[in-house]
């Protein structure tokens, strides 16, 4: 039995996400790039990379990693590139895209050979969250003034909008490309490749995949473009769980239960968002508050029922666990770093690699 805690993830469940990806390439003609922002555990792009057409990235080690590890498309992209990187992310990428005009400009010469693009902001989004609002107030993410950006249309070949976030409605989907299309269609003729980012949850349970592969279609040919898309979430979602363990319980006005993990160490996005983790339905009659073992008050998990009362050393999963949180662990307290295990197409476990204390002390100086 592996140690606790350790993310597991179960390449079966993958597996359907994948498809679903696959099946609108074919349908549609987009393709899809995983964005390594949300997930970039290479141990398994074996089977990610037989499904979809290459990585996008946020900064300089997220192009390497893609071009090193996946198979097919790099695209490289970054709020800003500094003057001692932007040589090495161009010869790690395919495509790269800048999110500003002042970026453009500024290395017009060295990306002469290079496929460019402009990141554009619709000025519009679907996302809940302020933090995580591409279209916010004063956002410094991608140009939006048309008038502007058709003085570079010289420069670049496509355009990448990223202005979905956890979008699981079609037609709200479909209301933002129309928005886009108004605004920026005379700009989009002019070019070969628009992406449209991530946070479009097609691969979620009864979404219309056949009419969005019907307007992904629609708008490439209206337009004779290339389409991409960028699924992070998209591409693992319910694929992956937290494994941890029991190491007490208490009662402090409620029951609480302290497992061997933490949000503010391993799943810190429910630290951010002020939400709750997952795990599977029970509505059994004893309550718990699960806690993390930091230092950390507010490290909790959220509270869940059980069938029955928590013991030391039981073992809890808890669910979704893949998408922002591997990427974001950290050894905040000195927290034991969660182990990595994969549940092959086979059903077997291989434990594919443990952190230790070398692995924090090396982590800091």
């Amino acid at each position: 039995m592996i140690k606790t805690p350790y993310y597991l993830i179960d390449k079966a469940a993958l597996l359907k996400n994948l498809e679903k990806i696959a099946y609108v390439r074919q349908q549609s003609g987009a393709k899809s790039l995983l964005a390594l922002k949300c997930f970039a555990t290479w141990s398994v792009f074996d089977l990610m990379q037989e499904y979809m057409d290459g990585t996008t990235s946020s900064s300089l080690y997220e192009v390497k990693l893609g071009k090193t590890k996946f198979n097919g498309e790099t695209h490289a992209y970054s709020v800003a590139y500094a003057d001692d990187e932007i040589a090495e992310v161009l010869d790690h990428s395919d495509k790269v895209i800048f999110n500003s005009i002042g970026q453009l400009n500024r290395f017009k010469d060295i990306s002469q050979d290079k496929t460019r693009g402009l990141r554009v902001n619709p000025q519009v989004s679907t996302s809940e969250f302020l933090i995580a609002d591409p279209a916010r107030p004063f956002s410094r993410l991608g140009e939006w003034d048309p008038e502007k950006i058709a003085t570079v249309i010289g420069d670049i070949s496509g355009f990448m909008f990223h202005n979905n976030c956890e979008n699981d409605d079609f037609a709200r989907f479909d209301e933002m490309l129309t928005l886009i299309e108004t605004r920026f269609g005379h700009l989009i003729e002019q070019v070969k490749w628009v992406s449209l980012g991530g946070g479009i949850h097609f691969t979620g349970d009864d979404y219309p995949l056949d009419l969005f592969c019907q307007r992904l279609k629609v708008f490439a040919a209206k337009y004779d473009i290339q389409v991409y898309l960028e699924p992070g979430e998209a591409s693992i979602t319910k694929s992956t769980t937290l494994e941890v363990t029991v190491l007490d319980t208490l009662f402090n006005g409620k029951n609480l239960a302290v497992v061997d993990s933490s949000i503010e160490a391993h799943m810190l996005d429910l630290l951010i968002y002020r939400e709750n983790a997952k795990m599977a339905p029970c509505d059994g009659e004893h309550e718990y508050m699960i806690c993390g073992k930091s230092c950390l008050a507010g490290d909790i998990f959220g509270e869940f029922k059980f069938d029955k009362t928590l013991q030391v050393g039981d073992r809890l999963s808890f669910q979704d666990a893949a998408g922002y949180t591997m990427v974001k662990k950290n050894w905040f307290n000195g927290v034991k770093m969660p182990s990595i295990a994969i549940r092959q197409l086979d059903g077997s476990i291989e434990l594919v690699r443990e952190f230790d204390y070398n692995d924090f002390e090396q982590n800091l100086s």
